[in-house]
């Protein structure tokens, strides 16, 4: 194999002069894809729980909505959805709004929140119908026992079924928390330096493929162990008796 190994690559200035290496370049991609995750992520958990309980609330209309909600951002591509997101979207906004997004912010904060939002939006549904599982698993008598405490059915879902459900789709939930990180690489197509991306910027300056992406893997393979870990905990506090694995 004729190819030239060089891991010294990544202790090397910066070819674009910014005083910077190009492990610094990765760390800085790091840096994104996991503040871009972590606040997408809190955007899909509040708008998914929200979302999963009109689901399964009895008026007819509400859970009509949150139906069509989730078959709309679940069936459209998320490549799609965040072209229509970055593109599409700000070109409909009223003027002042459109022009206050396109010419007052920054590149880099446009993309940034257009591919918060995008990732928001397109897990959120994918945590509805984990919320609505959860819910849907519980006993009806739980339901009725809120109500017959004099709670009324918001209260209910708040203080009685809403907490249960939790414990029991922590599971599927840490699925989805590992997946925003890896779907946040396809936000590197409106141009937004992440981790995916700074290693693809890394190889047109070095020209070494290898090792660029190997330390690509590396960091996501970092990211999925803490995540693990700490929803291992999660899991394990609020595991309840008899219940998914519950001892």
């Amino acid at each position: 194999m004729s190819y030239q190994w060089n891991w010294g690559v990544f202790l090397t200035p910066a070819a674009a002069g910014d005083g910077s290496t190009y492990l610094g370049w990765m760390l800085s991609g790091l840096q994104v894809t996991v503040a871009l995750s972590l606040s997408a992520w809190v955007m899909a958990l509040a708008l998914g729980s929200l979302i999963g309980v009109l689901r399964t609330v009895p008026n007819r209309w509400l859970s009509a909505i949150a139906a069509g909600y989730v078959e709309l951002f679940r069936n459209i591509p998320l490549l799609v959805q965040l072209f229509i997101w970055y593109f599409v979207l700000p070109e409909l906004l009223p003027v002042k709004l459109g022009t206050w997004f396109k010419q007052d912010l920054d590149p880099v904060t446009q993309q940034f929140l257009s591919a918060m939002v995008c990732l928001g939006f397109f897990t959120s549904a994918r945590v509805c119908e984990q919320v609505r599982s959860g819910i849907n698993a519980l006993p009806q008598g739980q339901k009725n026992a809120g109500l017959a405490l004099g709670f009324t059915l918001p209260q209910t879902y708040r203080h009685v079924l809403l907490p249960m459900a939790f414990r029991l789709v922590v599971p599927p939930l840490t699925s989805e928390f590992l997946n925003i990180f890896k779907n946040s690489a396809v936000c590197s197509t409106i141009g937004l330096l992440e981790l995916a991306a700074q290693g693809r910027q890394l190889v047109d300056y070095t020209a070494q493929p290898y090792e660029s992406f190997i330390a690509v893997t590396v960091f996501y393979l970092l990211i999925n162990v803490v995540v693990m870990s700490l929803m291992r905990v999660v899991e394990n506090r609020t595991r309840v008796p008899g219940y998914l694995g519950g001892k």
